[in-house]
């Protein structure tokens, strides 16, 4: 994996653009399960592109931001006011790829072809996936070579249907990910709402939901370093 332009130490995250659920409900990128990695993977040295279907600025989701936020978290959020287009990036450059959350992802990250073609990309090239909460819908739309869904058989989690009605959204939402994700065939598994729960598949990481952050990160650390 090794080249001239450092290609083992690149790590592409892939954010939402969306920015509300309907007239009421905000949402965006929930900041913890994207500062949280974004940190730990550049304190371990590796160089991070920050990308959206639409480039530009990112949408936080306000109830990701309630409460106070660590000063550590400055520097990744920064990075959220200028995000490359993702049809722009040189995605063969990267050994891996992070979705994270926020209900953002439900809405345009599912559905995008572009990202749909780069996790290909990376599922047969048995790079690194890593997808946190409703990031795993960003999973959704890839396929394997052979035309299955990616997610079809493999372990994975993410948010679960009984935290989505615990939040009160699971009415808004334009679908359940712990429902879509066990129709496309995936092995999904949960944990107690609000526990942190990482799986490892192979060259596919997921976590359950915010509270998995940390854990999520220093996995996708772990598994790089192998």
């Amino acid at each position: 994996m090794k080249d001239g332009n450092n290609m083992e130490k690149k790590v592409l995250f892939v954010v939402t653009n969306t920015n509300s659920l309907d007239k009421v409900h905000k949402t965006g990128l929930w900041l913890e399960e994207f500062a949280v990695p974004y940190l730990a993977l550049n304190t371990a040295g590796y160089d991070i592109t920050v990308a959206s279907p639409l480039g530009g600025t990112i949408p936080i989701d306000p109830n990701s931001t309630k409460e106070k936020i660590p000063t550590d978290w400055d520097a990744p959020t920064k990075t959220l006011k200028q995000t490359v287009k993702l049809s722009q990036v040189d995605y063969k450059q990267y050994i891996a790829i992070i979705v994270p959350g926020g209900h953002g992802p439900l809405f345009d990250l599912s559905s995008n072809p572009c990202l749909a073609k780069i996790l290909e990309y990376f599922n047969s090239h048995n790079l690194i996936i890593g997808t946190i909460c409703h990031g795993a819908a960003g999973l959704i739309s890839a396929k394997t070579a052979e035309g299955k869904p990616l997610v079809a058989g493999r372990k994975i989690t993410g948010f679960t249907n009984k935290e989505e009605k615990i939040v009160e959204l699971d009415k808004i939402v334009p679908f359940a990910l712990e429902t879509k994700l066990k129709e496309l065939g995936a092995n999904y598994t949960s944990e107690a709402p609000w526990s942190s729960y990482v799986v490892i598949d192979d060259n596919l990481i997921t976590g359950q939901n915010p509270q998995s952050s940390q854990e999520f990160a220093n996995i996708i650390i772990k598994s790089l370093k192998k």
